[in-house]
């Protein structure tokens, strides 16, 4: 509303000089007349402009207004100029008319154009949420794709390898019978027997890719979980030549959780951040207290994650490790997930890596 007053305003006080200098200059200077009567145009062409048709209409009409007096009272009895001054007031509203259409309309083309192209705009965003959405989609169809494989692979398993592995177990308890503890076969058997589990908790990490288990809520100490996996990898740490460190900060306590999936969880990560960390090098473990849960950072200053595989190592069957099996890591996020948390990364190439891990407390339920 301001600059339209601040334009009036100025159309009014240029009108106005330009009037005055007609009335106060002597008509023997009528070379003086002949450029003032011209300076009219500029109020009458900037109100059309600004204004439009009305403006240049209603400017030139105001010119037209003040300058006949002019015409009349200084210039009367001289029919010739009179006849000039009067064609030179029809020239302003012609001119004041068309020049604020034109103005009009290219303001309404323009104004056109402009809703087109916020138009054009919103539609490109709708466009591009659908695309993504679709992309989503996408990717959630080719993970469905792969768990369908593995849940089929893991079918055979179960029925190729479990069955043996029972039968195998169950004959060697039967042996173990005939000998006590301390003989040398004993401890042979007992080893048979110990490897023969290890066999079937790999075939139950491909159960647990294909199906969601479900949760067995508990009184859970997170701390005492971390703390039982930290002295378990020590020794392996020590082997590599990498520091082991874990911060408990603040007062800490406990959820309902199920503590045997929280530390294969836990022990997944870790294991990645010793494997990725050269001699000399350390992963921490940190580990806080937060109004809706827990909090767990676990870093190292290894060799980093690749943009590009950042993206994928979440995929079952994507490693990069000659001898990994691409489970670490999409088996800990599902075990994250179930608990109602959360588990993101950040990496960069020779800057190390830090998996955070977000686990909300859990209501007791009656």
């Amino acid at each position: 509303m301001k600059p339209s007053v601040n334009r009036i305003a100025l159309l009014g006080i240029s009108i106005l000089g330009i009037s005055l200098l007609h009335y106060l200059t002597p008509l023997h200077l009528h070379y003086l007349h002949d450029i003032f009567q011209r300076f009219y145009y500029l109020p009458i062409i900037l109100a059309a402009l600004w204004f439009g048709f009305r403006g240049g209409l209603t400017c030139s009409l105001v010119v037209s207004i003040v300058y006949a007096p002019h015409i009349l009272f200084q210039w009367g009895g001289h029919l010739t100029v009179e006849m000039e001054k009067y064609m030179e007031i029809v020239l302003y509203n012609i001119v004041g008319s068309v020049t604020g259409l034109l103005a009009q309309r290219e303001r309404e083309k323009s104004l056109e154009l402009q809703q087109t192209a916020e138009g054009l705009e919103e539609s490109y965003k709708k466009l591009q949420a659908q695309s993504e959405r679709i992309i989503a989609i996408e990717e959630q169809l080719r993970r469905s794709e792969k768990l369908s494989t593995l849940g089929e692979m893991a079918a055979v398993l179960a029925h190729e390898i479990r069955n043996p592995l029972g039968s195998i177990r169950g004959t060697a308890e039967i042996l173990r019978d005939d000998y006590r503890p301390g003989d040398s076969k004993y401890e042979f058997i007992e080893i048979q027997i110990k490897e023969t589990e290890r066999l079937n908790h790999v075939v139950e990490d491909f159960l647990r890719m294909a199906r969601q288990q479900p949760v067995e809520l508990r009184d859970c100490s997170i701390r005492e979980e971390l703390e039982t996996i930290v002295t378990l990898v020590a020794k392996d740490a020590r082997q590599r030549g990498v520091s082991l460190k874990f911060e408990p900060n603040g007062e800490q306590g406990g959820i309902r959780g199920d503590g045997e999936k929280l530390r294969q969880a836990f022990l997944n990560i870790i294991i990645n951040a010793l494997q990725a960390t050269p001699q000399g090098g350390l992963v921490s473990i940190v580990l806080n207290k937060v109004e809706s849960g827990f909090e767990i950072r676990f870093n190292d200053n290894g060799s980093g994650i690749a943009q590009e595989n950042l993206q994928r190592i979440f995929e079952p069957f994507y490693t990069t490790k000659s001898d990994g099996t691409g489970l670490g890591l999409a088996v800990t996020r599902k075990i994250v997930e179930a608990h109602g948390g959360k588990l993101d990364i950040e990496s960069e190439p020779g800057s190390g890596t830090t998996v955070s891990v977000s686990l909300p407390l859990q209501e007791r339920t009656s």
